[in-house]
């Protein structure tokens, strides 16, 4: 997903000590979510294993694809969700609501044809794998495929999860995957201009959680809504 566990030990315990004062401040927890409601968490729990697995290993298979070996050797290019949780990302899926797998490392160098534009394709299809898994459960959904009430709310919680994050992902922020798609796209000479913002990303994430009015959240929202349209209007097809 994203590269955060690259940070320094000191920056990671600034971030968990904001991370927990986040949690008490909004509330925003999933451990908290399990107080309140168990389905809620446990959708939450499974759109997040699925969702992380399925960007990385889409990650790496497009990588691999374009030519690189270096995922598969890596072991990367796989549906096992041990390969791409992050420890660290994952306590903080716990601890605040957000958290980020292990990222996919490849060679640009060993990709067919223009290395930007393989690294582009690289970075964009992991949020479209999270639409692709949002739309599999909004198929479910509407085909009746889920016949409890517990077994739809648990099915929705998927579906937004991963708009979410396929979302979250698509922000031109460094180091979310939306940076990287439009950095590689941009003219080498703009790219080269904006490159240098790339360690501050996190920082500039964690500022946007608590400006009031803008907010991720705020920022968020009109993306979703794209997304959340195409998931439900595709899914309704089969219905």
């Amino acid at each position: 997903m994203f590269g955060l566990s690259r940070l320094s030990p000191v920056q990671i315990v600034a971030l968990l000590g904001v991370a927990v004062l986040f949690m008490y401040v909004t509330g925003r927890s999933l451990l908290l979510g399990l107080m309140r409601q168990p389905e809620v968490f446990v959708g939450l729990i499974i759109g997040l294993l699925i969702g992380i697995t399925v960007h990385e290993a889409a990650h790496a298979v497009m990588a691999v694809a374009l030519g690189d070996p270096t995922p598969a050797r890596m072991g990367r290019v796989s549906l096992n969700p041990l390969r791409h949780l992050d420890p660290l990302g994952t306590m903080f899926m716990l601890i605040a609501s957000f958290g980020w797998g292990k990222p996919v490392m490849y060679n640009p160098a060993n990709l067919r044809g223009d290395p930007r534009v393989g690294s582009a394709l690289i970075s964009v299809v992991g949020p479209l794998s999270n639409v692709a898994v949002a739309t599999l459960a909004a198929i479910l959904l509407v085909t009746g495929t889920v016949f409890s009430d517990q077994g739809a709310r648990i099915l929705q919680m998927v579906m937004f999860t991963n708009i979410g994050l396929a979302a979250f992902n698509l922000l031109p922020i460094p180091p979310l995957d939306g940076f990287g798609f439009v950095l590689n796209l941009l003219p080498r000479p703009l790219a080269a201009a904006i490159a240098p913002i790339a360690p501050y990303g996190p920082l500039i994430l964690l500022a946007l959680l608590f400006i009031p009015g803008l907010g991720l959240g705020t920022i968020l929202a009109p993306l979703q809504h794209v997304i959340q349209g195409f998931v439900i209007s595709t899914a309704r097809l089969f219905s």
